[in-house]
C-alpha cells in the first residue's frame, strides 16, 4: 500500500453574530457575555477588536483569533444599520437655536404676556391701595350729576341737542331745492356753507354766553355738533356727487340713475337718487355710528337681543367704572401735581408725571372700548347698521400714521373720503395733504378742549401737530417693536402732559392759584 501523505488540517470557522432577537447568539452591547452553541465568550468593548472562535476540524480545539470591527461594521448592511440605530439611542444633541434668539423662528410668548398683565395688576393694585389708605374713598355719584348740571332747573346742554335739529332740516330742504332743480349748485353750495358754518360757531356761542352751561356739559355739547358738522358734510358731498352721475348720464343720452328711485334686488329695497332724500333716510344717517353718508347702507337681518344687553350693560358698567378712576384715582394726582408746576421743581414735576400717567392711560383704554366697541355697537345694532368696523389693531401700530389710521375708523374714512382724496385729486402731493388732515383734526381737538373750559392754551392743538415730526421720525428711523414702543410712549406720556397743563391752567385762571 502506498502512503498517502498525511492531509492538512482543515479550520472551519464559526463566527459569532451580533444579533436582537436571534436563538444561536444573544449580545449584550455593553460588555455582557455572548452565549452561542458551541461555548461561552466575553464580549469586547465597542473601540476593541471582535473576537472570532475557531474549532480545528481534528482535535476540536477552539481558536481565538482577532478581526477588525470594520468587517462587521462595514461588510454587513444590517449590523451598519444596528450600530447606527445603537448610536442614535444614546445621542442627546441636534443643531438647534436658543428660543430667545431671533433665528430660532419662536414666536409663542403668551406665557409672557400672562406674566406681564399679572405684574400689571399687581403693581396697580398696590397703587390703588395705597390711594386708599392715602384719601379714603372719594366716588360720589351725586358731584357727577353736578358736572353736567348747576342748576336741576335748567339744561342748557339738553336744550342744544334739540335746537340741532334746525341745522338737519336746514340742509334736507338745501338738499330736496338742489335735487329738483330750484337752486343752482352755487347758491346751494353758499347755504350749505352757511349752515355748517353755523353748526360749528352757533355752540360755541351758547358755551361761552351760557353760564350754567358746565365744562363737561360743554364738551358733550360741543362733541354732538362735530359728529353733526361731519354728517352735514358729507351727506352734502355724497348728493352732489349723485347729481354730477345723473348729469353725466343725462349727456351721454342714457336713463337716469333718479328712475326709478326705489327699485327691488334680491329682494331688498334698492334707493337711487333723489329717492333718499327723506325725512326717514336723514335721521337713520343722524343716529347710526357712521360720519360718512351713502344711498344704502349695510344692514344687518335682525336685531339680536343677547347682544344687544350684553353691550348696553358693558356700557353701564364701564361708564361706572370710568367715573369711579377718574374721583378716586385721577383727581388727587392732578391736584397734587399743582404745586410743583407753580414752583417749576422739575424732579416733582416728573415724578408727578409718571405717576399720572398710570391711571391715564387705564382710563383712556377703558373710554376706547366704552366708546368704539360697547356703546358703537349697541347703536348699530338698534339700528340693524351692518357695518362695524368701528377700529382695526391699532395697539400693533408700528408707526404714528398707522396708529392714526386704525384706531378711529368712521373719522379716518370720512378724513380719506371727503378731505384727503379731494386734495389729492387737487394736485395736493401726499406729505402736504397729510399734513393739512393732522391740522384739521388738530383743530377740532382744541375745539373741545378749549371752548368748553373757556381759555385758549392750544396744548391739544400743538400735540397734534407736534405727530407731524414725530410720524417722520418713527417712520425714518425705528421699525417693527422699536417703532410699536415709540407709539405706545407718545399715548402713555403724550396725553398726561397736556391734562396737567390744561387743569394748571384752568387753576391759574379760575382761582387765581395753582395750589
Amino acid at each position: 500500500m502506498v502512503d498517502r501523505a498525511p492531509r492538512e488540517p482543515v479550520h472551519r470557522r464559526r463566527r459569532t453574530t451580533v444579533s436582537g432577537g436571534g436563538t444561536n447568539a444573544v449580545a449584550n452591547v455593553n460588555g455582557g457575555k455572548v452565549h452561542g452553541d458551541g461555548g461561552k465568550a466575553q464580549a469586547s468593548p465597542a473601540n476593541a477588536k471582535t473576537d472570532v472562535f475557531s474549532k480545528h476540524a481534528s482535535n476540536g480545539k477552539l481558536e481565538k483569533k482577532t478581526q477588525d470591527p470594520s468587517f462587521t461594521a462595514q461588510g454587513h448592511p444590517r449590523e451598519r444599520s444596528r450600530v447606527r440605530d445603537v448610536s442614535d439611542r444614546l445621542s442627546c444633541h441636534v443643531m438647534q437655536e436658543s428660543l430667545l434668539s431671533s433665528a430660532s423662528g419662536y414666536s409663542n410668548y403668551r406665557g409672557i404676556l400672562n406674566w406681564c398683565v399679572v405684574m400689571l395688576v399687581l403693581s396697580n393694585a398696590r397703587l390703588f391701595l395705597e390711594n386708599l389708605i392715602k384719601y379714603g374713598i372719594l366716588v360720589d355719584p351725586i358731584q357727577v350729576v353736578s358736572l353736567f348740571l348747576k342748576d336741576p332747573y335748567s339744561w342748557p346742554a339738553a336744550c342744544l341737542m334739540i335746537v340741532s335739529n334746525v341745522f338737519i332740516i336746514a340742509t334736507f330742504y338745501t338738499e330736496r331745492r338742489l335735487a329738483v332743480g330750484k337752486i343752482s349748485e352755487s347758491t346751494g353750495l353758499l347755504l350749505h356753507g352757511l349752515n355748517l358754518t353755523a353748526i360749528l360757531v352757533f355752540p360755541v356761542v351758547m358755551v361761552l354766553c351760557v353760564t350754567s352751561l358746565t365744562p363737561v356739559g360743554g364738551v358733550f355739547s360741543l362733541g354732538v355738533y362735530t359728529i353733526l358738522f361731519m354728517k352735514m358734510y358729507s351727506y352734502k358731498d355724497t348728493n352732489r356727487w349723485c347729481r354730477e352721475i345723473r348729469l353725466a348720464k343725462v349727456k351721454r343720452l342714457t336713463r337716469s340713475n333718479s328712475c326709478p328711485s326705489v327699485t327691488k334686488f334680491s329682494g331688498k329695497t334698492h334707493v337711487s337718487y333723489p329717492g333718499n332724500l327723506t325725512y326717514r333716510d336723514m335721521y337713520y344717517f343722524v343716529f347710526i355710528p357712521t360720519l360718512c353718508y351713502e344711498l344704502n347702507f349695510p344692514r344687518s337681518p335682525r336685531i339680536r337681543k343677547r347682544f344687544l344687553l350684553r353691550r348696553l350693560f358693558e356700557m353701564l358698567f364701564f361708564m361706572q367704572l370710568l367715573v369711579g378712576l377718574i374721583q378716586q384715582w385721577m383727581v388727587p394726582t392732578v391736584q397734587n401735581s399743582m404745586k410743583p408746576f407753580q414752583e417749576m421743581d422739575f424732579s416733582r414735576m416728573v415724578e408727578r408725571l409718571l405717576k399720572l400717567a398710570v391711571p391715564n392711560h387705564l382710563i383712556w383704554l377703558i373710554f376706547f372700548y366704552w366708546f368704539f366697541h360697547s356703546s358703537m355697537n349697541f347703536v348699530a345694532e338698534l339700528m340693524q347698521f351692518g357695518d362695524r368696523e368701528f377700529y382695526r389693531d391699532w395697539w400693533n401700530s408700528e408707526t404714528v400714521t398707522y396708529f392714526w389710521s386704525n384706531w378711529n375708523i368712521p373719522v379716518h374714512k370720512w378724513c380719506l373720503r371727503h378731505f384727503y382724496k379731494p386734495m389729492l385729486r387737487q394736485g395736493v402731493n401726499k406729505f402736504m395733504a397729510q399734513t393739512a388732515v393732522f391740522l384739521a383734526s388738530a383743530f377740532f381737538h382744541e375745539y373741545l378742549v378749549s371752548i368748553p373750559l373757556r381759555m385758549f392754551r392750544l396744548w391739544a392743538f400743538s400735540g397734534m401737530m407736534a405727530q407731524v415730526p414725530l410720524a417722520w421720525f418713527v417712520g425714518r428711523f425705528l421699525n417693527g417693536n422699536y417703532g410699536n414702543a415709540a407709539v405706545w410712549m407718545s399715548l402713555i406720556i403724550g396725553q398726561p402732559v397736556a391734562v396737567l397743563m390744561y387743569v394748571h391752567d384752568y387753576y391759574v385762571i379760575h382761582y387765581g392759584t395753582s395750589e
